[in-house]
């Protein structure tokens, strides 16, 4: 069970064997009214999926992979899409030969543990449709 303190402007967040990074930090931000914030996070994982976003196709190209995994980077922000938390995350992970893969992440499902830092900003920033690459970019 997701475990988080705040510390002013700062969610600590730890998260346990199985339960999946991405909505256990959109639940979250759901959950505590987060607006507008970057995210980062260190731990180990066992089964991601990540893409690289095709604009010409205006699709995902989905890897997944499901084996033990260091994630050696993490960043993202939250913000708001229709008034819900909407999540924007890239991650890198190793293996044990020490190949690194990456992208934009989906999914992630803890193995051993992970450690999220959630830095609020205060303010809120939507998201809308940008017709010329297909995704939802910041509207400001």
């Amino acid at each position: 069970m997701m475990k988080c303190k705040r510390f002013g402007d700062t969610v600590a967040v730890r998260l346990n064997r199985g339960e999946d990074i991405v909505s256990s930090i959109q639940t979250l931000s759901k959950k505590e009214g987060i607006k507008l914030a970057t995210v980062s996070a260190i731990g180990a994982v066992d089964n991601v999926t990540f893409g690289l976003y095709d604009i010409e196709k205006r699709e995902y190209k989905e890897n997944r992979i499901s084996k033990p995994l260091e994630i050696v980077s993490f960043c993202g922000n939250t913000t708001l899409k229709d008034g819900e938390p909407f999540l924007h995350l890239h991650a890198s992970f190793a293996d044990s030969d020490g190949n690194v893969f990456g992208g934009h992440l989906n999914e992630a499902r803890v193995s051993a543990t992970c450690e999220i830092f959630i830095k609020l900003i205060y303010g809120s920033i939507d998201r809308k449709s940008d017709d010329e690459t297909g995704l939802y970019i910041f509207d400001i």
